[in-house]
Formats: C-alpha cells, structure tokens, sequence
C-alpha cells in the first residue's frame, strides 16, 4: 500500500483514540492505527503535495466583513424531544470522529495554509457529528421529488437563508435535514445537506461540497440576473424565428424590380441598422457600467456550499452542479464557482488536491484518482468513484500479503431520523405562503396555492430601469379558477390587458382561450381567440375596433373563414342602443366539390347602398375571376324581371341579406354576453377545490365524517349484538321478560347439561378418529407383512409413505384428545361462574 495514503488516513494517535482503547472500544481497528506511522514520516512521504491546493487560500487581514440580514432569532432545540441519536455518539461514530480527527490533524500539519476542513461540527444538540452522517438518503412519496429539479425547487423554495456567521470560515455547526425542514431556514451547508439527501434517495450520485464561490451567489444575491422566465420567452420567440424552411414549397412569383434600386435600399436599410444597433449597444454599455458591482476585495475567499452531481445514475450525462439557495444548475466550468476544498455524500468523504487557482474549469472528479482527491476512508467495495482497477488491485494485494493491508473502516448509519414532508408543506412550500425575488429589471413574486382569493400563484413584473421604479409589464398566473383563466399579462404604455384561458369553459360565450382588451367597455378595441374545434360556428379569432369587426373561422362545412363587417358609429338616437351595418365582406376558401364558377370566393354586402357584390374563384386556366353584381331593388320600384334573373340572382340575393341582417346582431349579442360575463367572473371570483383535497373540500370532508361516523356505529353495533349464550334456552320458556327461582335453576341445569353433552360428544369424536386411524394403520401393517416379498421399491416407497402420515394423524389425534380432557373440566367451571355473575341469574343463584 502507497504510504503516502497510508498516512493521509491514519497518522499518530490521538487523545479520543487514547480514551476508546481506555474504554476497549475500537479492537483491532484502534490497534492498526497504533503502528501507522507518525507524522515527520508522513511529512517526508509526501514532499510533492505540500503545495497550496484546492481553492484560493490566501488569509484576510484588516479587512472588516460586515453581514447585516434581517433575520429573527434562530429557535432553541428541546434535548428532550430529541432522538438518542441527536444526542450521543454510538462507539461506531466515536471510532469514526478519531479518525477525522486524527486525519484533520495531519491535513493541518501537511497544509498549514489551507483552511480547515468541514469535518465534524456540531449538531443542533451540540454533539460533533459527522458530515456524512449527517445525510440521509430519502425518497419521499411525491412525484415532484424523484427529478433533481424538483428537488432543488423545493428546497430552494422551502427554506430560508441564513447567511454564516463568518462568511470567509466553513460554519462550527450543521443541523440535521429534519431539524432544518422543522425551522425552515439555514444557511448553504443546511441547505445542501438536505438537498443533497433527496437527491441520494432519488438515486442520484449527488455530494455536497465545500468551497468558494462569488460574493452574490453567497448573499443569494440575483438582482444583476435575467429572471429565468424571461429567458425562457426569449427563448420560444427565438425558435419561432427559426422555424425549418419546407423543401417542397411553390416558387415565388419572379420579381420585376430593378435590381440596383433593391440593392440601394437595402444598403440604406443596413447603415440605419448599423447605426441604430451601434447606438443600442453603446447604451446598453453605459448601463452594464453603471451596474457594474464595485470590486470584491474578498473574492475568493466567500465559503459556499452547493452540489454536485455525477454522470451514470439516473441517465445524467454530464457532471453538474446545483446551487441550493436558488434550485439553478450550473456546467462545472461555471465562473461563479471560484474554488472546492473538500466533497462528501454518505459514504465517503475526499478532500481536493487539484489546484483552484483558475476556478473549478479544470478540476477532474475522478474521485477513484488518488492524484487529485484524498479520501477518509479506504472503502473500494463500498465506494462506487473507484475503478475496477483499483479494486483489483486491493483486492490482490489483500490476498498476498495480508499484514501490510490497513483495516477498513466503513461510514456508520446516518445519526438523522427519516425525513418526513407533510402534504400541507409541499402545498404551502413559501415561508409564510409567499416569496419575493428581485431579477435585474424584474420582479418575481410567488405564492402558495389557495393562498389568495383570485388564485393568483405568480406574478412577474418587469421595469424599465435598474432600480425598479418605471414598471413596462406586469404578467400573472393562475391556478384553480372556475373561469379557467390561466394567464394575465398588462402593458402599462397602453394599458392594454391579455388574458389567456385554458381549454373547458362552458359553451358559447365562455369558449375563449385568450381575450385582448383595454377595458371591458364595448365598443373599445379588443382581440379574442377562441377553440374554434370546441365552438358549432368555428370562430378562431374576433378583432373588434370602434367602427369595424373582423373573424376568422377554422373548419367551416361552408369554407368561411373570414368575415369583415364595418359599423356605423353609435349614436343617442339609434334605436336598443344597436350599431347598423353598413358593409361585410366575407371570404370563402375552394370547394373542390363544385365548379370554380360557381364556387364563391367573396362576397361584399353594401347594406347602406343595398348593393351586393359576389365573386368567384377563377378557373385553372383564367387569370380574371367571375363576379356578379346585385342592385337591391326599393319597394316603390317595381321593375320586371325574367324568370331566369329571379331564380338565380334576385332569390338568393334577399336570402343573403336576409341572413346577414339576422346572423350579425345575434353575435353582437353573444359578444355583450363574454364581456358581461367577464365582468360577472372578476367580480366574484372562484376557485376549483378537487375531491381529492379533503382539507379544503367540504363536500369531501363531510363526506369523509359521515363514513367515520357510519364505521363507528357499526362497530359499536355489533359489539352491542354479541351471541347471547342464554338465547335459546330462553326461547323455550317464551322470552320471558322476568325469571323466577325455578326458572333460573333450569336454564341453569340446562346451559350446563347442554355444555358437558357438546364436550362429550367432541371427546367421543376425537377417539372414534383416533381409533380409525389407528385400525386402518394395523390393517395396512398386515398387508405389508404378507406381501412384502413381491413388493417393488415403489410400492414399499408408498407404503412407508402412507405409515408417516398415519402416525403423524394418530400423533395430533392423540394431542388433542389429551388437551380436550384437560380442558373440559375448566370450560364447565368457567360456565358456571359466568352463569353465577349472570345479572338475569344471579339474583336466583345465590
């Protein structure tokens, strides 16, 4: 074995290993570390680590570090409500804090530049605990949990910060993940201590780690970050302008301007482009500068603690590492990551040897490399980072030499009882229902479900300037309304509101996904989009201005798919307070059913002219389409017509206005029912609550009562109707209401009589079984000993066969002939007694 490994994890003796041998505790564990060597041979060992490694190590002097969070006072743990395990340490964990202790002493001696080590602080009882026995692998009941983003959200969420004390020094302290979720709040240690514990019990090869980071992740400071929402806008509007360009398309139809004009243009268009894209960007540059956080004099030296996440399990591809304080992930080569000292899970625990001077974008985290990570405990069966073959090669040398092979201390359990989440938690997951994080030029606030009366779950608020002050958006979502309104988002410029809505809304008015407006006032501008698959008439789209309304329609049996309508403008002496028609155009797509000349594509109503204007799609081989011109006659007039001009035009003529007339304030109608509607809905808002959520379904909870109730009387019930022993000996006399002397001595006599015939008739059934079995045995004997000469092997196989079984009948047969007489006599002085104590005989038995 390598001796420079050998005395990174057991070096001299120390006092705690002085006191277990006092004790006899350790056995031939505390006797190997007796012979290791000391540490001037370790420190000759190993000449070429003795550098500074593993992050930025260089000491802080006169500089004055002030923390001032707003914080309450951290609550006091009760010893006595406490496990054992809280509060003392079992012989295995003593063993386990020697060697920590013994391996931090040689660290100390072997590195005095180096900070020290995140190795065995105090727990929330003030006992020192391991730090990987302070995980606890645990898988909790919710599918939310089983992915890491999950897990990291909640946590994030869940928890509050406490920054640490000394912002440069790893915490004296780190509380169990059971005493964090209790208290909700800790500092990064706590944070990554629980997080680190959901994501071993959801099968990931997770580790906390301890190092260094930038001042603003440590502060959980996100006001110079995009708001991840927004990225994520970005992000869609970009993949839309990217959409993939068909390969099969109809070529565009050739362009006959001049070509040097075009280029002209578009030479102008770029150098107005440059310049206002040079501008853009000097103004974005003035504003980063001024955003510009002042220089950190303690950069490198902020002690963070986040975790990482390894390849292999749970199909993860590539290493990651995950900040607790915000539930992001982040590559390994992230720049805010300035350094790492030591990483652990709950197996094992390995402290870096790589140099951190240009952050973590070079480190390896082979953790079976004995180069770059030293490890507490030699535990290569158990530890899943080491190669095969490094195995193999441990495992070869144990065979050969056996004396030169140190013990292997494996990790004791976790000291930490199961982590438990309730139902309530998970659902009220903010600290006090609601949390608030301010993004560069965003605001984004969250809030628990049924929290608020409207639903209202986020809300996002963007700004036009750094120190939030000129708001430019401000978007919502929804959960659990009975509106089924989804998303809100307000434009304060122009003070325009859109709201989108989710698919399930009651027919007609209500069949709308999103609704663009500025008030709710009619005859205002407004947008609506419906689901034209759920609605009869197929309406997709509804823009309404003051004097016009436009639709489009999805799937028609008529092929309509646009209609245009221009109104007249209201006036006090229009009659039900009606706008008129004074012109629609509807469009209609091919019908390949019908002949392209008669095949309508346009239709144009003048209502004020009564003029109609109807044309057709054109042919295939014809560039000029037909139409057809249609002039309303007035009533005075009375012009001849042929009977060809009556039956094709004039007919179908009044249908058409006889239809728009009827059709157009049917939808004003309809229109008037959304807005009233809405503002019905706003007024008196109203949230789902499932039949699975019985702490606020009253339907369900009632109902759930009423069930406990039923089960309660039913079991009450059927003890109140045990077997009544005297009931048939009763209804020989009649059921008499009262019993006299000589009745009682009768049912009496009876009871008994009828006790001691049923255990005589049991003892006669018993020996007549017995008898049997034991005649038929004798029989079968006989058989044996006449024929045993000319039976086969499988014949005596049967025979001896058929012999066990038989003796094993005669044998329980026996036992239970044997019991039955020894408890007879007992059952007929338990009888007794009982009808002696009987309150309906009692009175005549005495």
């Amino acid at each position: 074995m390598d001796e420079r490994r050998k005395g990174a994890t057991i070096g001299t003796e120390s006092p705690k290993i002085e006191e277990l041998l006092q004790e006899g505790q350790g056995g031939r564990e505390l006797e190997e570390m007796e012979k290791s060597p000391s540490r001037e041979a370790v420190s000759t060992a190993r000449p070429a680590l003795k550098r500074c490694l593993g992050g930025n190590h260089s000491f802080c002097c006169g500089i004055q570090i002030t923390v001032c969070p707003d914080r309450s006072p951290r609550p006091e743990v009760d010893p006595s409500r406490c496990p054992t395990s809280y509060k003392e340490n079992s012989p295995q964990e003593k063993l386990l804090l020697a060697v920590a202790e013994n391996f931090h002493a040689q660290y100390s001696h072997l590195y005095p530049e180096r900070k020290p080590l995140l190795l065995c602080p105090l727990n929330e009882c003030g006992v020192p605990k391991f730090v990987s026995t302070t995980l606890r692998p645990t898988l909790l009941p919710y599918p939310e949990l089983y992915s890491w983003e999950g897990c990291a959200s909640f946590v994030s969420d869940f928890l509050s910060l406490e920054p640490l004390d000394a912002p440069i020094d790893p915490p004296k302290q780190l509380s169990s993940p059971t005493w964090v979720l209790q208290t909700r709040r800790g500092n990064c240690f706590d944070f990554s201590t629980l997080l680190c514990s959901l994501l071993l019990g959801a099968g990931y090869d997770a580790y906390c780690v301890s190092g260094y980071a930038v001042k603003e992740m440590c502060l959980l400071n996100q006001s110079h970050h995009e708001c991840p929402l927004l990225l994520n806008e970005k992000k869609e509007k970009t993949e839309e302008q990217n959409s993939p360009v068909k390969k099969y398309s109809v070529k565009p139809p050739k362009d006959l301007c001049s070509g040097f004009e075009r280029m002209q243009e578009s030479k102008q268009q770029a150098q107005a482009q440059a310049i206002i894209l040079q501008r853009q960007q000097e103004m974005e540059r003035l504003e980063m500068e001024k955003e510009r956080p002042s220089p950190d004099p303690l950069l490198g030296l902020w002690v963070h603690s986040w975790v990482l996440v390894l390849s292999g399990s749970r199909e993860v591809a590539e290493n990651f590492f995950i900040d607790p304080l915000t539930g992001k992930s982040f590559p390994t080569v992230e720049d805010c990551f300035v350094g790492v000292e030591s990483i652990w899970n709950h197996r094992n625990y390995w402290v870096n040897m790589q140099d951190c001077r240009f952050g973590c974008s070079e480190m390896s985290y082979d953790l079976g490399d004995i180069t770059r990570w030293e490890y507490l405990l030699f535990d290569p069966w158990g530890n899943p980072a080491l190669p095969v073959s490094n195995v193999k090669a441990s495992a070869d040398l144990v065979d050969g030499d056996e004396d030169k092979v140190r013990f292997s201390l494996f990790m004791p359990p976790s000291w930490v009882k199961r982590i438990q989440i309730s139902e309530q938690d998970m659902e009220m997951r903010y600290p006090g229902g609601m949390k608030v994080i301010q993004y560069r030029k965003a605001r984004l606030e969250k809030f628990a479900p049924y929290l608020l009366n409207d639903g209202l779950v986020t809300r996002l608020t963007t700004y036009k300037d750094v120190n939030c002050i000129q708001p430019i958006t401000m978007k919502e979502w929804f959960q659990h309304r009975q509106d089924y309104l989804q998303e809100r988002q307000l434009t304060k410029a122009d003070n325009v509101t859109m709201e989108l809505f989710r698919p399930g809304r009651k027919p007609h008015a209500s069949l709308s996904t999103g609704h663009r407006y500025v008030t709710l006032v009619p005859e205002t501008e407004r947008e609506m989009e419906f689901y034209s698959h759920a609605r009869a008439d197929g309406l997709a789209k509804r823009v309404e201005l003051p004097t016009e309304m436009t639709e489009t329609f999805e799937q028609r049996t008529d092929f309509l798919y646009h209609r245009h309508v221009v109104f007249s403008r209201l006036s006090e002496t229009s009659d039900q307070g009606q706008r008129s028609i004074e012109k629609v155009v509807e469009r209609f797509h091919r019908n390949q059913a019908k002949p392209a000349s008669e095949d309508t594509a346009e239709r144009v109503f003048l209502i004020s002219e009564g003029r109609i204007q109807v044309t057709y799609h054109s042919e295939d081989d014809r560039i000029i389409p037909a139409w057809l011109s249609f002039v309303k006659p007035h009533d005075s007039q009375k012009q001849p017509f042929t009977s060809d001009m009556v039956s094709m035009f004039q007919v179908k003529a009044h249908a058409f206005v006889r239809a728009i007339k009827c059709d157009f304030p049917v939808a004003l109608i309809k229109l008037g029912a959304i807005l009233a509607l809405r503002e019905q809905e706003e007024r008196k808002i109203k949230l789902h609550i499932s039949i699975y959520n019985t702490a606020r379904n009253e339907k369900a909870r009632t109902h759930r009562e009423m069930k406990a109730r039923l089960a309660k009387e039913e079991q009450v019930r059927r003890e109140q109707k045990e077997l009544d022993y005297l009931a048939p000996f009763l209804a020989k006399l009649g059921d008499p209401e009262t019993l006299t002397r000589q009745e009682a001595l009768q049912l009496r006599s009876d009871c008994l009589t009828d006790l001691k015939q049923r255990l005589i008739d049991k003892a006669n059934l018993i020996q007549a079984c017995f008898e049997k079995e034991t005649q038929e045995l004798q029989l079968k004997q006989q058989w044996y000993q006449k024929n045993q000469l000319s039976m086969s092997k499988e014949d005596e196989a049967t025979y001896l066969a058929y012999c066990s079984d038989a003796m094993f009948r005669i044998h329980v047969l026996k036992l239970r002939l044997s019991r039955h007489k020894d408890k007879a006599p007992q059952k007929y002085l338990a009888l007794e007694e009982k009808l002696r104590r009987d309150p309906r005989l009692a009175a005549h038995l005495c």
